[in-house]
This record gives structure tokens, sequence and C-alpha cells, in this order.
């Protein structure tokens, strides 16, 4: 393999005048320039970043890690979309400014984090990203005086700077729409009540209420505490029961995520209940192979991991280019929109109430 010092002997310049023609923080005559470039050609010369770095002090590298190579097929039921989404994102955005991305997989074990956040300060990244499987609180030590670090879809209690969903706007946005296609009873079966999300979203529930004049049931809210477990099927079941017997029963109901929303459909279609006919179903993520291809397709909020990590990757990149500058002191909020589809329409105009088996009373 080539050296620097292979090619400083077939152009016929010090070694020192290769280093300015690669690292161009010197000037050097055109026909130099061309002289050693034609050498580096000839040769095959690879220069070594890790030289390079060491007197830039900057390795052109940003790291990520990641669950969404090992568990993007396995996702809790309390996660959005596939976190690759996120990943998407940030790549597009570093594939433009010159930095290279390197990515580590967790494989699904959180506590491998440590080690992986030593290895990429070992490398000598520039900057991290720490994208989370859905929103969620953290604690990693993940910041150091020579990396940047930004948080994705989590947050931590040190401050460091993070990019999160706007959960409370979207199902403000959400339940907005639905007010807004004629209904006024309108139920909510959320995620786990501790998931960060549940408790944002369903602010954003409560006041798309309170803006239309609808005093907030209680009664019409259940969490499926244990989604994505074996026992969810009978807490939907149960939930929806609750809802169907209620003495003024929903004429439609917003669900968690878009796969809770399905569960949903199967059980309503169990019972006779026909969607949008009878009771409107909304979900939330635009989670496209679950919500594109129920029948009928699914109005929901979108959950907007892409524009998340692009917006994330934008963040690291002026930390590392302006290490003066303040990051944010707040989570910066990304809000995504309604896609509104079939499952969504105005309530029956003759207020049908519905037995246990979903049959219209007489």
């Amino acid at each position: 393999m080539a050296t620097i010092y292979d090619v400083a002997n077939l152009a016929g310049v010090s070694v020192k005048t290769v280093s300015r023609v690669l690292n161009r923080d010197a000037p050097v005559s055109k026909a130099t320039r061309q002289r050693v470039e034609a050498a580096m050609a000839e040769l095959q010369y690879i220069p070594s970043i890790a030289a390079r770095s060491i007197k830039s002090q900057k390795s052109g590298l940003v790291g990520m890690i990641t669950g969404a190579i090992s568990t993007v097929a396995d996702k809790p039921g309390d996660a959005g979309l596939p976190e690759i989404h996120i990943v998407q994102g940030a790549q597009g955005v570093f594939e433009v400014s010159g930095k290279t991305l390197l990515i580590s997989d967790t494989g699904g074990n959180s506590d491998r984090v440590p080690h992986l956040i030593r290895t990429f300060r070992q490398h000598r990244v520039e900057g991290l990203l720490y994208v989370a499987d859905h929103f969620k609180r953290v604690d990693l030590d993940i910041t150091e005086a020579a990396t940047k670090a930004v948080l994705v879809n989590c947050i931590d209690d040190r401050g460091t700077p993070a990019v999160i969903p706007d959960d409370e706007s979207g199902q403000l946005a959400l339940t907005r729409k639905v007010v807004q296609a004629g209904h006024r009873r309108i139920a909510y079966l959320t995620l786990g009540r501790a998931i960060l999300a549940t408790q944002a979203r369903l602010i954003g529930y409560k006041r798309a209420l309170e803006e239309a004049g609808i005093a907030f049931d209680p009664d019409l809210v259940a969490a499926s505490e244990m989604f994505g477990t074996q026992g969810e099927h009978q807490l939907i079941w149960d939930a929806l029961d609750r809802f169907l017997l209620h003495p003024q029963p929903p004429t439609a109901i917003c669900c968690g995520n878009d796969r809770l929303a399905m569960a949903v459909y199967g059980i309503l279609r169990d019972r006779g209940v026909g969607v949008p006919d009878q009771i409107s179903v909304v979900g939330y993520d635009d989670h496209k192979l679950v919500s594109e291809t129920l029948y009928p397709a699914l109005t929901t909020a979108e959950l907007p991991y892409t524009a998340m990590g692009a917006r994330a990757a934008d963040l690291l990149l002026n930390l590392i280019s302006d290490p003066a500058a303040e990051p944010p002191q707040q989570p910066i909020h990304v809000r995504g929109q309604v896609v509104e589809r079939a499952s969504l329409k105005a309530p029956p105009r003759d207020g049908n109430v519905y037995d246990l088996k979903g049959r219209k009373e007489l």
C-alpha cells in the first residue's frame, strides 16, 4: 500500500507539500497540485483519515445508536413507527453535509449502549445521535466536551438537546377532525398511562373537547396497559364493552396507535358493529402497512419520524459547526399532519345504541 512518502518521491515534492494538497490548508501552485494528484492516482494512494483527523481535530464522522436494524420486525406494543424512518431522515441530511454516518445497533439490548458510546468516542466522532424506539425518558451519559450529542424520540434529565414528536398537538388536531365530522361522544382507547406519549396526547384530546364545548367524560377513556402482550385482546374487548354499554355510547373512538385501531376494527366487526357507518375509528402514527391496508382505510395522525430524524441531524450539524452555540434548552417538538381516510364520517342520525354483542337495541 502506497504511503505519503511514496507520493512525495514520485511527484518530486516534500511530504509537507503533499499534506498541503490533501488538507488544502496552505497555498500550493496549480502545477504542483496537479503533479501530486497525478502521483496519488498512479499509486492508488488512499489518505489516512485517522492521520488527517489528528491534524485537523475533525474526523468527519458522526455516530448513531439505534435499535432499528435488529428490532424492526419485533416492536414493543407501545412503539410507534419502526425507528428506521428516523434513521432515513437523518441519513438524508448527513448525506449532503459531507459527514459520514456510522450506525451502531443495540441488538435490542439497552445494556450495550454505554459500550457503544465509548466505542464512538474512541473513533473520534464529532457528534452522536441516540434514537429511542418510542418516546420515553432515558438516563445515558452521552455527552462529553469533544462530542456533541442529540437525543431523538426521547428526553433525559441532563438537559441533552432532544428532538421529539409533538404528541399533544397531534392528538389535538386529530380530535378536532373528529369533532368537525359532527361527533360529540368521542371515546379514547389509549396506550399505557405511564407512556409519555399517552400523557401528552390525553392533554390534546381534552383540549379539543374543551374547545368544542364538549364535557370530558372519564368513562369514555380507557387504557390498554398490556398492549403487546397475550392479555391485550381481553383488555380491548373489556374497554369496548364499557364504551358500548355507556348510557350515552360513543359514535367515534380514538385509538392510541394504528395497530390498536386494527384490533378495535376486528372486535367491532365480530360484534356486528360497522366502521364507520355505526362507529368511526381513528388511529395514530400513520403506519402505512396498517392505515392504508385496513378496510375502510384508517384516518390517523402522522408520527413525523422522518422529519424528526432530519431535524435532529440538522441540529447536530449546527452544534458541530459552531461549538460555542447555545444548544436549545427545551426539547424541539416536531408536528405531524392528520391523514383523513374513510374510517371517519358523520355519526349516524338515529343515535344507535348497542348491547354487549354490538346489536342495535330495538
